[in-house]
């Protein structure tokens, strides 16, 4: 099993989906093979440190997530080799063959990503919504071998088919109050391995997040101290979702924009699915309906 998840920016993934690939990790153990994947080059989000700077120590930080992780990890880059920039993200060629690129290389079974806005009135952060649209656009292009060859000449002459993901959206606080979900996964167990790997992130959750004001965050101060402050915004999502749980929770969208899954098979691959808390019925019906079944 393999599985991948890709975001705009240093942390995303810790705030999204860490809990549910360390329980995958728990329940696999050696079969799983987990990757992130970070789009952006970090330099934009600070209030003192220079732009360079910056994106130097959000890497490191990243890097020290993925040692407490056990994830494998790589930043997005262009057919130029740039990284992209943050805080401008746009959906081009280049994003478009960069991603690509990546998911064809790694040939995950699920990719996790962030959601497009349903609505106008939901809020928005520019480098998430490009990403959700980029991979949506290029969803269809991995299994076309030649559709990015310009970009990444290739021999157009031998091609092997290339597996094609199914591909789910994660949770965006970006987004709040247009946020919903398919199936809920229990990440409790996993709670003190997301607080580790999320303090490694000390220039955005010490730094960055207090001084930018709506993330709802004073100074931290000590690990323990981040855990309480953690463990809030976890209830705090909950509610917003209507998640009646005092345990850490994840939540999932199922999308049709890579393979459409079996329900079956999303049930016995996911690990900790409360299916009490999910929305299962409704998740079955659709794929059903979808997989013309």
């Amino acid at each position: 099993m393999k599985i991948l998840s890709i975001h705009a920016h240093f942390d995303d993934y810790e705030f999204t989906a860490a809990g549910t690939f360390e329980m995958w990790k728990r329940k696999l153990g050696g079969q799983l093979r987990a990757k992130v994947i970070v789009c952006t080059d970090g330099k934009a989000g600070h209030q003192f440190r220079p732009r360079h700077e910056t994106g130097k120590i959000r890497l490191q930080e990243q890097l020290a997530s993925a040692k407490i992780g056990g994830y494998e990890f790589e930043q997005l880059r262009y057919p130029n080799g740039q990284v992209p920039r943050e805080a401008c993200l746009q959906v081009t060629t280049d994003l478009l063959a960069a991603l690509w690129k990546a998911v064809r290389d790694f040939e995950p079974d699920y990719v996790f990503c962030p959601p497009l806005p349903a609505e106008s009135l939901a809020g928005i952060h520019v480098d998430h919504v490009a990403v959700a649209e980029a991979m949506r656009k290029v969803a269809y292009m991995i299994n076309v071998p030649h559709a990015f060859t310009p970009e990444f000449p290739a021999d157009e002459t031998k091609s092997e088919p290339c597996k094609v993901p199914v591909i789910l959206n994660v949770y965006d606080g970006y987004m709040s109050g247009a946020n919903s979900f398919d199936f809920v996964v229990d990440v409790e167990e996993a709670f003190p391995d997301i607080c580790r790997m999320s303090w490694c992130h000390q220039s955005q959750i010490a730094e960055w997040l207090p001084w930018v004001g709506r993330h709802n965050l004073g100074q931290v101060g000590s690990l323990d101290n981040w855990s309480k402050m953690l463990r809030q915004r976890f209830e705090r999502r909950a509610h917003e979702l209507g998640i009646q749980s005092k345990r850490a929770v994840e939540v999932f969208t199922v999308s049709a924009w890579g393979e459409v899954p079996s329900f079956k098979q999303l049930v016995t691959d996911f690990p900790k699915v409360l299916a009490n808390k999910s929305n299962l019925a409704r998740l079955k019906r659709r794929l059903a309906r979808w997989r013309n079944q």
